[in-house]
């Protein structure tokens, strides 16, 4: 063994804010989450599944922001935030809807939510490509994001649960739809980035106002907001299509 190594680095030794750990802490609860959706899922209690991934989808939008905004960026919490965005947008929601409709088509249920969990693995190692080559910042994605491919899988769900008197969804209908979001996730078209979105300075109250009142109608008309949202969210990629078709950003 080398003398160098026997010597402390001073940098390595140094005393950690406990307030940097949050973004981590942040991505650990985000896991816990997506794994208590599958548990509720095997419960029967779909719509507290289908809550637990809202809720994994929420925390990882605020764990980068967090992290960035403490500069506590690092290797680990980029390598803990990737596997769980795998665990909560990929093997999640697969395993929901399988136990909701999919296992009712037998082997066909299972492959399609072994497609999905494939395409979001795909859609994330092409983001940690991008993120490696210096492609993270841009008005576009290409393709869905996985965690808005994750919601919009379970739209099939939020549906049933916003409108309890419709006749059921076809599992035949629910397992080529599943297959349709996974492709969108690892396509080449546009979608809108909304990270570098800007507003005039004067229009933020109206911004703040509208974001409460937006967390309300969830709070209050869950289901029913959800779904809004995510139609919204199917309109935009129409809208960055016909604005700038063709591939978009090579990271997510």
């Amino acid at each position: 063994m080398k003398h160098d190594d026997l010597e402390t680095d001073p940098k390595r030794d140094r005393d950690l804010p406990l307030v940097k750990l949050l973004p981590n802490l942040l991505t650990l609860t985000a896991a816990c989450a997506g794994l208590t959706g599958v548990r509720f899922a095997l419960l029967g209690e779909f719509q507290w599944s289908v809550r637990m991934v809202l809720i994994a989808t929420i925390l990882d939008g605020l764990d980068g922001r967090l992290a960035r905004l403490l500069r506590s960026q690092s290797p680990l919490g980029a390598e803990l935030d990737s596997l769980a965005d795998f665990l909560n947008f990929g093997v999640a929601p697969a395993l929901i809807l399988y136990l909701w409709t999919l296992n009712d088509v037998g082997g066909i249920g299972w492959m399609a939510s072994l497609c999905f969990t494939l395409c979001c693995l795909l859609r994330l190692a092409r983001f940690n490509v991008g993120q490696k080559n210096g492609n993270g910042s841009s008005d576009y994605f290409e393709g869905v994001p996985s965690p808005a491919g994750a919601l919009l899988v379970m739209m099939p769900m939020v549906a049933a649960f916003a409108f309890p008197g419709l006749p059921e969804i076809p599992a035949w209908l629910s397992t080529i739809y599943v297959l349709a979001i996974g492709l969108l996730m690892i396509s080449r078209i546009h979608t809108f980035s909304f990270k570098n979105v800007k507003i005039p300075r004067r229009n933020a109250r109206y911004v703040l106002l509208g974001a409460v009142l937006a967390a309300a109608l969830l709070f209050n008309f869950t289901w029913a907001t959800l779904l809004l949202v995510m139609i919204a969210y199917l309109a935009t990629i129409l809208v960055a299509l016909r604005v700038k078709p063709g591939g978009g950003q090579k990271d997510l």
